[in-house]
């Protein structure tokens, strides 16, 4: 038999999410944006819970080549662009449209043979610093592009640094609108937080927003975590990541658990032993505080880890679930049996990283299943 670990992806979530996100930005086309495999949680098994958004967005052209084997038509955006030139020849051949953000693309394109005009989202560095043109060399990016007989129509995007934050978009929005006054075509500028803070709950002046790219949103974090919760913004897990307990222990007080004796029992107790560990994808720093430890959830109750995680197994406090025993469902993070949620980003934080990278941390070996 297979170890008990297992991750279930919430198709209903996914749709949920999705219609959340259309909620907060009712007149915006959206990106659904799957880069990375979907955040963790694989295109192929998000792909019915996402088919109701306007476009796919992702980085790799081996992932356009699987969205497009799904049978999606509709458009799909490359959210870096192309490496090489040869990477334009099967943008025409799948029909991708593709992120320009530096004169060698541009460069590229130029000398690209092909019967067929490109769509073409021209990036600017509005403050974020990674990639696209600054400001006071847009226009002449743009000039340039639009001159090519293989661009047909030209697309503005950019990317917030601190949507999420208190820090905000003005300053990057002022830019981008200064430098992108009077050109045409089609505007995407919010990401997850944007679109939750500055198009749902308080519209900010300005953001004009023709497609959005809801990313961490779509599997139910929150993007700006721990000011909002996923039950504040009416987010739903869209992974689950559940176990069971394989041993129990009886602790004395002054008995210590696991590699680096870095938990000492403070008076008798029972410990869990649970088929999860830093190869599941259970990130090793995921033992919190030595004194909270991270939160977990045995038989849809509450409790915490104990001790340092190892390669295949975590230990579990079982105190305030006296019942539980070898066999009892542990879910690590997402929806218990019983329905008791556990947020990804709780887990997240008690590890000092976000939800994103548990996300994509998830292990080949887990077994994964879709509801």
């Amino acid at each position: 038999m297979s170890r008990p670990i297992q991750a279930t992806i919430h198709t209903a979530a996914l749709r949920h999410n999705l219609a959340r996100v259309r909620q907060a930005a009712a007149d915006a086309k959206v990106w659904a944006v799957v880069k990375a495999n979907a955040y963790g949680h694989g295109i192929e098994r998000v792909f019915d819970g996402l088919r109701a958004a306007d476009g796919f967005a992702l980085l790799d052209l081996s992932e356009a080549e699987r969205v497009r084997a799904l049978g999606w038509r509709g458009p799909i955006l490359l959210l870096e662009g192309v490496f090489e030139q040869r990477d334009l020849e099967l943008c025409s051949r799948l029909d991708l449209w593709h992120v320009v953000h530096c004169q060698e693309q541009i460069d590229m394109l130029a000398v690209h043979k092909t019967h067929v005009p490109h769509r073409v989202f021209l990036k600017m560095n509005s403050g974020m610093n990674r990639l696209g043109f600054r400001p006071e060399h847009y226009r002449a990016a743009w000039t340039r592009l639009n001159a090519l007989p293989q661009v047909d129509e030209i697309s503005l995007i950019t990317h917030f640094s601190n949507a999420d934050d208190a820090h905000g978009i003005t300053r990057q929005l002022a830019a981008f609108n200064a430098a992108t006054e009077d050109l045409p075509g089609e505007r995407s500028l919010s990401n997850s937080a944007a679109i939750l803070r500055h198009m749902g709950a308080t519209p900010c002046p300005g953001l004009v927003s023709d497609w959005i790219r809801p990313g961490v949103v779509q599997y139910g974090s929150a993007p700006d975590f721990p000011e909002h919760s996923v039950a504040d913004w009416g987010l739903q897990s869209a992974m689950s990541l559940r176990s069971r307990i394989v041993g129990v222990q009886a602790l004395q007080a002054g008995d210590t658990v696991g590699y680096g004796a870095i938990f000492t029992a403070p008076q008798p107790m029972r410990i869990g032993v649970v088929a999860c560990g830093y190869a599941d994808g259970y990130m090793r720093s995921s033992h919190g505080t030595v004194a909270q430890g991270t939160p977990v959830l045995v038989d849809g109750v509450r409790t915490r880890t104990v001790g340092r995680v190892s390669m295949d197994l975590i230990t579990v406090d079982l105190t305030p679930v006296p019942q539980a025993g070898f066999g009892s469902e542990v879910t690590l993070w997402g929806q218990a049996a019983n329905g008791t949620v556990l947020s990804i980003d709780e887990v997240a934080q008690a590890g000092g990283t976000v939800g994103y990278e548990l996300m994509c941390a998830l292990a080949p070996r887990v077994p994964v299943v879709v509801d």
